[in-house]
């Protein structure tokens, strides 16, 4: 089966660590904040001034007046703070960021992204993106593996305007789990983890870029509750 939205987030949340200072970016992103693993402290910032944001709310707790950068309803956890968007963006250039997540039309096997515009398009802006993804310490992309016609969206060269250079960490996908090699090596990705019942013939079948794959491939851990 291919992950869903909730399942990648799922995932990814798997990649926070106690104490973390962590961006997360419009879509899919967005939910890893209700994926956050249990006792783990976690400090979730937002471009528009807030520090300490907590789960998405239900329709019950909804504060009109507590929104995110992309204008959604949050909630906050206890010691949250809030402050001006010029303050934010001073943490977030100063590299006090640990860790940013993003969604992305395309990425390439050298780690640039394209997360902002299609021409063409209408498009708001960029937005935080490009300060997040030159100065967080670590960078990982929540995409879809493939676009509606089953081309690849992980290429060997982005063909989109990139909103940052060689700055991608880890990809989730609704395929796989990957990673960057940034040994020198070869310019490309090493499959970790495919999604449960998905081949690796697949996943290679929809992966532009070079894809180094380990004799072992194992599957996610996907909770039975996400589990479509």
């Amino acid at each position: 089966m291919t992950l869903t939205r909730d399942q990648i987030a799922h995932r990814i949340a798997q990649e926070l660590t106690d104490g973390m200072s962590v961006n997360l970016g419009i879509g899919i992103p967005t939910l890893v904040a209700n994926h956050v693993p249990t006792g783990m402290q976690v400090m979730l910032q937002s471009e528009n001034g807030i520090w300490g944001m907590g789960e998405f709310p239900s329709d019950a707790d909804v504060d009109p007046d507590l929104i995110n950068a992309g204008k959604q309803t949050v909630t906050t956890v206890a010691g949250a703070a809030f402050f001006s968007s010029s303050d934010s963006f001073a943490m977030i250039r100063g590299g006090h960021v640990d860790l940013t997540v993003l969604g992305a039309f395309e990425v390439d096997e050298a780690g640039n992204i394209a997360s902002w515009m299609v021409p063409g398009k209408l498009v708001k802006g960029m937005g935080g993106a490009m300060d997040l993804v030159a100065s967080a310490q670590r960078i990982i992309v929540a995409m879809q593996h493939a676009n509606k016609a089953g081309q690849s969206k992980i290429l060997k060269q982005c063909t989109l305007p990139l909103t940052g250079v060689g700055c991608v960490t880890k990809v989730v996908t609704d395929l796989a789990l990957l990673e960057r090699i940034t040994d020198g090596s070869v310019p490309g990705y090493r499959l970790l983890e495919r999604a449960p019942g998905v081949s690796v013939e697949e996943i290679l079948a929809k992966t532009e870029a070079h894809l180094v794959v380990p004799t072992t491939v194992p599957e996610m851990k996907v909770p039975q509750a996400l589990v479509c």
